[in-house]
């Protein structure tokens, strides 16, 4: 009877544990340095040298604001309208229209809607 108690209370406390660590990971925020992926190296290569590492934003040493790319509220929320800064630029940022191509542009677009900004 004790013994059953026993693994009665130890699966129960393993399986809160296990539900406390998937609960854990999924709400963790997505991580731009842990990414392993093609679009995490083409933003670390061609976008992180301004947004930041983790497309935290900037400021400039001589005041330029360069936006964050997490922030809901950017100015740029949809997949045209980032795709579209992506490849014109504009407001001070490079276009890349003629450095990446348009599958490249089209996985940064989805990395920034998806990932950065946890979009639908």
């Amino acid at each position: 009877m004790f013994r059953t108690k026993l693994v009665i209370l130890l699966a129960f406390i393993a399986v809160s544990g296990l539900s406390a660590c998937i609960s854990s990971s999924a709400s963790k925020p997505y991580v731009m340095a842990d990414d392993q992926t093609y679009q995490a190296a083409l933003f670390r290569q061609n976008c992180a040298v301004c947004h930041g590492r983790e497309g935290e934003g900037a400021v400039l040493p001589n005041g330029t604001v360069i936006p964050s790319l997490r922030d809901a509220h950017h100015k740029f929320n949809t997949r045209a309208e980032i795709y579209n800064q992506i490849t014109h630029g504009g407001n001070g940022m490079t276009p890349f229209e003629r450095q990446l191509t348009d599958n490249e542009r089209q996985l940064l677009t989805d990395l920034v809607y998806s990932k950065l900004r946890g979009g639908k």
